[in-house]
């Protein structure tokens, strides 16, 4: 069952249920559930956000709110209103209380931690192959929540506007994420954010693929849909890609390109979001933000695992598969 809040809130709007995992061979691989290092209180916080969203959001009672979510709970994803009264307004419609109130949860994260103020949980659901109905495929989805005062103060997650979610009032942060508390990084935790921005910033996006053959594992597990697996399948494809090719490739500066909004670090997993504009689907003279996410696993000095939010889109009517 799909159970992260931007999955939650999809089949919410669309009137469906999540759907079980599908007999059929996956394009791409299943990841093996793990968790971050963390200390005690940043342990406590992952565990008052699980059981919240045990008990309200699975669990579907919303009456629990008030006990885990501030009053001016503040809401990022593009189709809730702000507040934790938008929250329940919403849910509400399409909330049932299951009694008595299921001991897990059907589809708990597959990677999980909580570093300085933050949770940071990503989900992962099966689906078919929209080129080929025969094969499956494994995407994933994020939420990240920010406590104060022992209780879940802000989210955000990789949920684009839905088509039908009309005007919606969005949260506003009232300081930008990377000035709350993002914890000390330990000299392990050093490396780590070095090897994810030599990925995400210098390969990425100033076009130095060939900096793959030091910085990542032969065997690098790719969770992107679209990508293929291992370093090489990286390099393929990541080079045929405009900005990214070896010939467009710029000289490394210290600075991002386009910077992320977050960064949390826990031992060898980097977790990095950034704010994303698109067309609002009900109103195209209008802009909305969402979020986007990559998250990397690091493994004997190498990146080893990524995951981001894509997803494969259906090929388009009258094209060619792709």
């Amino acid at each position: 069952m799909k159970t992260s809040f931007a999955q939650v809130l999809a089949s919410a709007l669309l009137l469906s249920a999540g759907a079980g995992r599908i007999s059929a061979e996956s394009i791409n691989p299943a990841t093996m559930p793990q968790t971050a290092p963390m200390n005690a209180q940043e342990k406590k916080n992952l565990d008052m956000v699980l059981t919240w969203w045990r008990e309200v959001l699975f669990g579907g009672h919303l009456d629990l709110a008030p006990k885990y979510q501030a009053e001016d709970y503040i809401q990022h994803n593009p189709n809730v209103n702000t507040g934790r009264a938008g929250f329940v307004e919403f849910f509400g419609k399409f909330a049932k209380p299951k009694n008595p109130i299921p001991a897990k949860l059907d589809n708990p994260p597959v990677v999980m931690g909580a570093k300085g103020d933050y949770v940071w949980l990503i989900f992962e659901s099966e689906q078919k192959d929209p080129r080929d109905p025969s094969k499956t495929y494994h995407s994933n989805s994020f939420d990240v929540l920010r406590i104060q005062n022992g209780k879940v103060q802000e989210h955000w997650d990789s949920a684009q506007k839905m088509p039908g979610s009309g005007n919606v009032a969005t949260g506003v942060s009232p300081k930008p994420p990377m000035q709350w508390n993002t914890g000390k990084l330990s000299k392990e935790e050093e490396k780590t954010l070095a090897m994810a921005t030599e990925e995400l910033k210098d390969m990425l996006q100033y076009g130095h693929l060939e900096l793959a053959d030091k910085t990542m594992d032969p065997g690098y597990i790719q969770h992107n849909p679209n990508v293929p697996q291992g370093r090489d399948g990286f390099k393929q494809f990541m080079s045929r890609i405009p900005g990214r090719r070896p010939e467009d490739a710029k000289p490394i500066k210290p600075e991002w390109l386009n910077p992320p909004v977050l960064t949390l670090v826990n031992g060898p997993y980097c977790f990095m979001m950034w704010d994303r504009i698109a067309k609002d689907p009900d109103d195209p003279g209008k802009e909305y933000k969402w979020n986007h996410f990559d998250a990397i696993r690091t493994e004997k000095g190498l990146i080893k695992e990524h995951w981001d939010e894509a997803v494969i889109n259906p090929p388009q009517a009258g094209g060619k598969k792709q």
